[in-house]
């Protein structure tokens, strides 16, 4: 894999002469996300009709299983990231991740051959004997994909009329469960620390070629994975709506066995970083300590007090921000806050000053990842958009119609279109021109990506407003499922919109959190961009209850009715737009507060 240097040529040599890491492992850890991601977005766009025609759920509990679901998804990294910054490591995360999500995939498919999934599956194990652990999950999912060839694993086939088909039993819909927990349990394995894991091959320098690798990785990490998605988002989909369940299940286990595999046979070669202490406690010890030596009073003077520092550290002294919370780490007495060897007695009342710095930098990118909430609230609305596109003309051809789950593809299509054209063409071209590098910092990716986020949700209450019209005037308002005579090309703005307010706000958030926050936190820098999804989605849920309960009356639907003709989903989205844009207004304010990051220290000297 090559990199464009500032010059826009390409750099093939950084690290390559280390016997550990280096460019020549990023391919296998991109491969290794890329069949993952592949896998796990083919399944999620179609398990709604999955639940309803399969296990009879209602639809209205099936979106809330799923949208649990993927506030699960979304969540589980953070844990996964503190597992492996702290106890085992991101390289037997990873692994781990592997293992379950290849289990959840099993559990999907009934009637398999056992023996063939079972030869496959040990695999990667042989590879590396450290993941014998994944071995219980192993065992496990193979059981519960016995359990599914028997007929009662599942309700009967209806044959009469909705109303006599049986529902699907307590039993059936514990195994169906347990598949959507190794899902969420796979997905905090290998998300929380892929990326960090495959920063960590590249080194820890701040050079500023090195810096533009780094930038380069991100960019090619994200548009992969996003490549990923449009093809489990499109293929995968296409062979679950005409071919069936049972391949359509399928093609996902073949996908997670070559995820494992492409992980597993580079194994040698990895840079594996042991994990370190665990970095909550050692900030819980901060807060601890400031509280209690509250009574100490810092004078202006930095060094009228001695700070407690570990030998060979960069930091001597804490910095003047949040200044209560350097209380922590002064030395009171060093006879008795000190050990004869020269360390604290009680790390609860007496922390390093890395403790403390390290709290505050936490502290510090709090405000700037709220403000990217509500931009993924606003991307958490793809359940809504299907039922809009359903209702579309979707023909491409006479014969070929697009399937409405498919849309929600055209944004992660934008994205990597982007991606290649900013990284490959636009920066190269600008930097060879201006004799240096020459880029967007952070700060203005993730600032035009909420822009646009706020332009997307207007140009869908727009075409809403069109859709729902057509709608009254074809005479259809109490038909929710009638096709009417308006193109779904009136989404394709908002798609597009929405596709380039990821690639700027994402991708920038996510190397935002690496850069700013300590190594040590690394991998949970990673995900918390995933955490805010998580909690987007909460907050979604949240919205929409409100916006329902408000706006329902004895004679009137709510905004967001199940019958979307008679509901009034654009004022919903204009709702949506205004509080996107008091969001960006307030991630101004928190980005002029913040100061200049560590990149753009960087590339000023």
């Amino acid at each position: 894999m090559d990199f464009p240097s500032e010059h826009g040529q390409m750099i093939t040599e950084p690290l390559l002469t280390n016997r550990k890491g280096g460019i020549r492992t990023l391919p296998f850890i991109l491969a290794n996300e890329a069949f993952e991601s592949l896998a796990n977005y083919g399944l999620l766009p179609n398990l709604i009709i999955y639940l309803t025609r399969e296990y009879r759920i209602d639809a209205a509990k099936g979106a809330h299983i799923l949208f649990l679901l993927s506030s699960a998804i979304n969540f589980t990294p953070i844990l996964g990231a503190f597992l492996a910054d702290t106890y085992v490591g991101r390289y037997r995360m990873i692994g781990f991740g592997c293992m379950a999500s290849l289990l959840d995939h099993v559990l999907y498919v009934s009637y398999a051959d056992v023996s063939s999934i079972l030869n496959f599956s040990i695999c990667p194990t042989k590879l590396n004997p450290e993941q014998g652990i994944t071995l219980i999950f192993m065992l496990q999912g193979m059981v519960l994909l016995w359990l599914t060839t028997f007929p009662e694993a599942r309700p009967p086939p209806c044959v009469q009329s909705s109303y006599n088909c049986k529902s699907a039993t307590t039993l059936q819909l514990l195994l169906l469960y347990t598949a959507f927990c190794f899902l969420a349990i796979g997905a905090g394995g290998i998300r929380s620390s892929s990326l960090a894991f495959g920063a960590d091959q590249l080194g820890t320098s701040n050079s500023l070629k090195h810096a533009r690798i780094r930038e380069s990785f991100f960019s090619w990490y994200y548009g992969i994975v996003a490549a990923s998605v449009f093809l489990g988002m499109t293929f995968v989909v296409y062979i679950q709506d005409n071919v069936g369940w049972m391949v359509g299940f399928g093609v996902p286990v073949v996908l997670m066995i070559l995820s494992s595999l492409s992980f597993f046979v580079a194994s040698p070669s990895y840079v594996k970083s042991k994990p370190r202490a665990s970095w909550i406690t050692g900030l819980a010890q901060v807060v601890v300590g400031s509280i209690r030596n509250r009574r100490i009073k810092l004078s202006s003077q930095a060094t009228d007090k001695v700070d407690y520092h570990t030998k060979g550290s960069m930091l001597l002294v804490p910095s003047e921000k949040l200044r209560f919370l350097n209380k922590a780490c002064i030395i009171r007495n060093p006879q008795e806050d000190l050990t004869p060897d020269g360390k604290a007695s009680n790390p609860w009342s007496l922390c390093t000053v890395d403790q403390v710095e390290d709290l505050k930098a936490l502290i510090k990118v709090i405000p700037i990842w709220s403000a990217g909430m509500l931009k993924s609230v606003n991307v958490s609305q793809s359940s809504f958009l299907i039922l809009q596109a359903s209702t579309m003309n979707r023909h491409i051809t006479s014969k070929f119609e697009v399937p409405a789950a498919s849309f929600p593809s055209i944004v992660v299509l934008v994205i990597t279109t982007w991606v290649v054209l900013y990284d490959r063409i636009i920066i190269p071209l600008v930097s060879k021109v201006k004799g240096k590098i020459v880029c967007l910092n952070l700060k203005q990716r993730m600032g035009i990506g909420i822009l646009l986020s706020t332009i997307s949700m207007a140009a869908l209450a727009i075409a809403e407003s069109f859709r729902r019209e057509t709608a009254i005037k074809e005479g259809f308002p109490e038909d929710p499922h009638a096709q009417l005579h308006i193109s779904a090309m009136w989404l394709l703005p908002y798609f597009v919109l929405s596709g380039l307010a990821e690639a700027f706000n994402a991708i920038g958030q996510n190397e935002f959190f690496y850069t700013e926050l300590p190594k040590s936190m690394s991998s949970v820098a990673s995900t918390l961009q995933g955490l805010g999804l998580s909690a987007a989605s909460l907050v979604s849920s949240f919205i929409v209850s409100a916006v329902r309960d408000f706006t329902k009356g004895e004679a009137q639907e709510s905004w967001v009715s199940s019958n979307i003709n008679k509901g009034h989903y654009d004022y919903y989205y204009w709702l949506l737009t205004i509080l996107s844009l008091v969001n960006f207004i307030y991630y101004l304010v928190c980005s002029l507060c913040y100061g200049p990051c560590r990149e753009e220290k960087w590339f000023n000297r």
